[in-house]
């Protein structure tokens, strides 16, 4: 009795000791009877447990109760972990091997309740569920299979961090293999249900952790493979949110469609896509799945209900729908879809849809993606043109419908015209020197706006003034070598600022938006914006073969002028933009250099005279200045005309003089002077007729191009040469009395305007602004415009190269007075000194000394200012020199009569005025021309101001 007393104290010693005194040699001394107790055997115990969970039969299922046990004892248990997932993993393999589908089925059940109870322990039971998931996906048995797939989803639903993103990477193809089992039956479809079930987990731990995986474009293939289209994305979007509640719920058998976790993995996808670099990762390989299986097409519709679905889960998480559009319609320049026009046309209606679901918003994508239609239209444009010129078929007039019908249900998302614009001033800063480019891109640019005016309401129109950034970009563009750009160009200023008004040269254009293109009607809209009405009606005769064609199109374009005519009228009620007086100003100057040029045609003079008018009739503010500039120059233009010195020819100097005569009537029903238009009817327009202007005496008065099927002799013969100097000879050289009646009438009217000043400025001649010749001079230094100045007197336009502290003063001089000067008559150096100078340029940036005292920010700032407006200073003195007169040439001038003194200088006159300064500000003709066009050296303060943004 004494000794099993004895035996029993010990253990009970021994297990104390063990317990609490050295607890790490009951683990490592596990052989020693007297430091371990009976009641500290964790091997014994939880092999029960495992043990009493697995069914005895195959009727049996398992013990849940034990496996929350089991679960309960790993919490409490972490190192015990490594042999219970031993157990289990040999437990699988004895299992499978011997076909015991019933035991090796709980495995993965056991798994599944430890992963989702034991989440802090996940780096112990980690690596051994990956492993028996790769192994039931191996196996040939399909319930295997599937439960391979639910435990990966259970294991990345529990994931707390993106540690074994690149472990589940290796699962991704054989996933992609199961969801390409095409069998029809149910153990097929359940497959691969749970196979995209496990594939739109996979993607959802990509969005939570933003990661995309390598293997992400087979993920697509997959899904698209197994997708079916839905009629209604809003009633599939409720139907995903209302199912996906509880796991329960989506192993139900009502789940096992493929399509069904298709649009679950798009859901997803969606929610991937959480920026930029994203997005385009995720789309793309869909782009690429539709071009390469021609889902964009409206007969499988696959494309357009793919992305409507995104586009509404987008929305749904927060996310901007409008980059997803943006990115579609950037999709037309990928290199597999470019040189596909009837794929590009399945896109856009694609993309057309999406526009339909986006909300009202300016936001900088759908901006972009306006930018990329216009400059997608502007190729369609070209080939128009090109085909007009040769009389070929348009290839692509589908293409020009589709991407206006976009155009229009995107700019209505919009809801203001002034992103628009903005848009359109850089899309016009880029225009192309080359004519058929630079015509396309004003075509295109003159069309969007007539898109716009159609789609936006009132409201963004209504009282505000043409953007800074379109008006000088516009201007620019007046001056571009090709004329029929620089009509264009003055189309698209009259489009911009009453898109609704209907000149005469407005020819007959397809109503907004149009569903059906033909070849016709594409060259019709791309002339529309840079020739006459006359030349597209003569094109559209052409191309007519029919004489009911014929007379159906001049019904047509009849009409057209009878809705023109009542348009006109009631402008009162249509939308307008306003010019502010500056850009009046600024508008005066242009018109003056352009009217010069002696490559103008009738239909630039006809330009220029409906700019003369908008100018007077959208101001913003009636500025009497601006008024009497008006005045000014329709007077120093009809003298100019009738100059004798001046050399252009004389069918020029004609339609110089009735536009001139057509600007001086405009001026004055601006002013409301009905005694001057008709003393102006009296005294000028019964004398002669001109061949290819002729003024419309209606309501509202207007100058318009003769067809040149009316007009049967060709403008600048030999004939027509005869016939205009007919004409100047009988018209009366004297304008005083109509100065001095208009003078007598403004006074009246401009109580304010001293009369001394009016009478001056009156008998002088109209000069252009100095921020105009400014602008062109930054702009186009080389351009002939910029080498005209003014008329009435020589000048000398230097061009102004330098460093931050020179001014270097070679220059061109004009050493006659030829109004129209090429500017191929200057030097232009060869390609080997250009390399030479840019090497020379580069050589002394790189012996530029360092500075080795480093200098501050602000220090910086203030010197790069003070350079700058240095600059800016020296400039503005040397083009403001230029611009003034000799005392010597006003002092003849004053002697001579007031009337005479518009006329240009004689050569004889210039080459003495230029000789005495010919010495300090011109050099030798060769060194000037060569120094003109070599590169400014740069300079580290160059640098820091491109740096700054200046």
């Amino acid at each position: 009795m004494e000794i099993g007393v004895k035996k029993w104290v010990s253990r009970k010693v021994s297990g104390v000791v063990s317990r609490k005194v050295m607890p790490v040699c009951g683990k490592l001394c596990y052989l020693c009877p007297g430091f371990r107790s009976r009641s500290r055997q964790p091997v014994k115990r939880y092999k029960k447990i495992l043990a009493s969970i697995f069914p005895r039969s195959q009727d049996s299922e398992p013990n849940d109760r034990m496996i929350g046990k089991l679960c309960d004892y790993t919490s409490r248990n972490p190192a015990r972990i490594p042999d219970i997932t031993h157990y289990l993993e040999q437990k699988c393999f004895k299992e499978l091997r011997n076909e015991r589908l019933y035991l090796a089925r709980v495995v993965p059940c056991i798994y599944g309740k430890l992963i989702s109870s034991c989440k802090e322990q996940m780096p112990l039971l980690a690596p051994s569920s990956l492993l028996v998931v790769q192994t039931l996906l191996d196996q040939r048995q399909d319930e295997m299979r599937i439960l391979g797939c639910l435990l990966l989803v259970d294991f990345l639903a529990n994931q707390v961090d993106g540690a074994y993103m690149f472990s589940v990477e290796g699962i991704i193809s054989r996933l992609c293999e199961l969801g390409q089992d095409m069998r029809d039956d149910d153990r097929g479809l359940k497959l691969r249900s749970a196979a995209l079930q496990a594939l739109a987990s996979m993607v959802q731990f990509m969005g939570d952790y933003s990661h995309v995986a390598m293997d992400f474009e087979n993920i697509v293939s997959v899904i698209m493979e197994n997708y079916r289209v839905v009629e209604n994305p809003c009633e599939a979007e409720s139907t995903l949110t209302q199912n996906q509640s509880t796991k329960e719920e989506t192993l139900g058998a009502s789940h096992n469609d493929p399509g069904y976790w298709s649009r679950v993995c798009l859901q997803n996808m969606a929610k991937l896509a959480k920026e930029a670099t994203t997005v385009r990762h995720v789309i793309e390989p869909l782009f690429r799945y539709f071009d390469s299986s021609d889902c964009w097409s409206p007969e499988s519709s696959i494309a357009s209900s793919v992305l409507s679905e995104m586009q509404l889960y987008m929305d749904s998480s927060g996310q901007s729908s409008h980059l997803l559009l943006s990115i579609t319609i950037k999709h037309l320049d990928h290199k597999s879809v470019a040189k596909r026009p009837l794929l590009q046309v399945s896109i856009l209606k694609v993309a057309n849809k999406l526009a339909q679901q986006v909300k009202l918003l300016a936001s900088v994508h759908i901006i972009s993606a306006i930018g990329d239609l216009v400059r997608h239209m502007r190729k369609c444009m070209q080939c128009a043109i090109e085909a007009s010129e040769d009389n070929d078929s348009m290839p692509n007039s589908a293409l020009h419908s589709a991407l206006e019908a976009c155009l229009l249900r995107l700019t209505k998302k919009v809801g203001d015209v002034g992103p628009i614009l903005d848009m359109l001033a850089v899309v016009l800063e880029n225009i192309s020197p080359t004519a058929t480019i630079a015509k396309a891109t004003i075509a295109s640019i003159y069309r969007t706006v007539r898109i716009a005016a159609a789609s936006l309401p009132n409201s963004s129109y209504d009282k505000k003034v043409l953007p800074e950034s379109l008006f000088q970009q516009l201007l620019l563009a007046m001056a571009h070598p090709d004329h029929e750009t620089r009509i264009g160009s003055h189309r698209l200023l009259s489009a911009t600022l009453f898109p609704l008004l209907k000149f005469p040269w407005s020819v007959f254009e397809p109503p907004v938006p149009l569903s059906v293109y033909d070849p016709k009607g594409t060259r019709l809209v791309a002339l529309s914006a840079i020739s006459s009405s006359s030349v597209v009606t003569e094109k559209i005769a052409e191309n007519c073969s029919a004489s009911n064609e014929k007379l159906e199109t001049n019904k047509v374009l009849d009409e057209d002028c009878d809705n023109g005519s009542t348009a006109r009228i009631e402008m009162q009620e249509t939308k307008s933009m306003l010019l502010s007086s500056q850009q009046v100003g600024l508008l005066l100057s242009s018109i003056w250099i352009q009217a010069l040029s002696e490559e103008n045609k009738p239909e630039n003079y006809e330009a220029m005279a409906h700019t003369f008018n908008l100018a007077l009739r959208f101001s913003k503010t009636q500025d009497s200045s601006n008024l009497v500039r008006c005045f000014q120059l329709a007077f120093s233009l009809r003298s100019i005309s009738l100059d004798p010195g001046v050399l252009l020819q004389a069918s020029r100097k004609r339609s110089l003089y009735t536009m001139a005569t057509a600007m001086l009537m405009f001026s004055a029903k601006a002013s409301h002077l009905p005694q001057i238009i008709a003393f102006i009817k009296e005294s000028t327009l019964g004398q002669s007729v001109d061949l290819h202007l002729s003024l419309i005496e209606d309501s509202i008065l207007e100058l318009s191009f003769v067809s040149s099927s009316t007009s049967t002799v060709i403008y600048g013969s030999e004939e027509d040469e005869v016939s205009a100097l007919d004409f100047l000879s009988i018209l009366r050289k004297d304008d005083k009395q109509l100065r001095d009646a208009v003078i007598l009438q403004l006074v009246e009217r401009l109580e304010n305007f001293p009369e001394d000043i009016l009478k001056e400025q009156m008998f002088q001649q109209f000069s252009p602004e100095e921020s105009f010749l400014l602008m062109e001079t930054a702009a186009h230094p080389c351009s002939p415009y910029t080498l005209k100045g003014s008329l009435s007197e020589e000048e000398l336009v230097p061009s102004v190269v330098g460093d931050e502290d020179t001014l270097f003063g070679e220059s061109f001089s004009q050493s006659d007075t030829r109004i129209s000067e090429s500017i191929h008559s200057n030097d232009v150096l060869s390609v080997t000194k250009l390399l030479e100078s840019v090497k020379e340029s580069a050589q002394e940036v790189a012996n530029a000394p360092l500075l080795m005292n480093p200098i501050s920010f602000d220090q910086m700032k203030d010197r790069c200012e003070a350079l700058l407006l240095e600059k800016q200073q020296k400039l503005a003195a040397l083009l403001s020199f230029n611009l003034d007169q000799d005392p010597l040439l006003e002092e003849k001038h004053m002697n001579e009569d007031p009337l005479n003194e518009v006329c240009c200088n004689t050569d004889s006159d210039s080459k003495d005025y230029l000789g005495e300064k010919e010495n300090s500000l011109r050099c030798d003709s060769s060194s000037g021309s060569e120094n003109s066009f070599r590169l400014p050296p740069s300079s580290p303060y160059d640098k820091f101001l491109k740096a700054a943004g200046w």
